[in-house]
């Protein structure tokens, strides 16, 4: 059965800043980041959450391997973790770019290719 859509109307602050309602922070489970995404004439605001990205053992395995542990280790470790997604963001909004230009004439294959030098 969907979901039925709740709306609420809030008021943006001289700053840019509202509240978001207290039901809806609880019932999604808000803590101190949300992601914004302007979407369809609109922005839709959801729980960032610190969740491990794909590339976590890759980055423990690249880390160890030079020898960290420790508490050393786990400093890297989260300063590397929180630059994942800043570097897909970039990728993508490169991706947008190139597919919109005249140099974006390449097929889905093209792109995920390696071509070999």
């Amino acid at each position: 059965m969907p979901q039925v859509a709740e709306h609420k109307r809030v008021t943006i602050s001289a700053k840019r800043q509202f509240t978001i309602p207290q039901k809806y922070y609880e019932s999604l489970g808000f803590e101190s980041d949300a992601e914004c995404i302007l979407q369809d004439g609109g922005i839709f605001i959801r729980p960032l959450r610190n969740e491990p990205s794909d590339f976590s053992e890759e980055i423990l395995a690249d880390l160890v391997a030079q020898g960290l542990s420790g508490q050393e280790l786990l400093a890297r470790f989260k300063e590397q973790t929180k630059k994942v997604r800043p570097a897909v963001q970039k990728m993508i909004e490169e991706a947008d770019e190139t597919a919109k230009s005249d140099s974006g004439k390449l097929s889905t294959n093209d792109l995920f290719t390696q071509t070999k030098s």
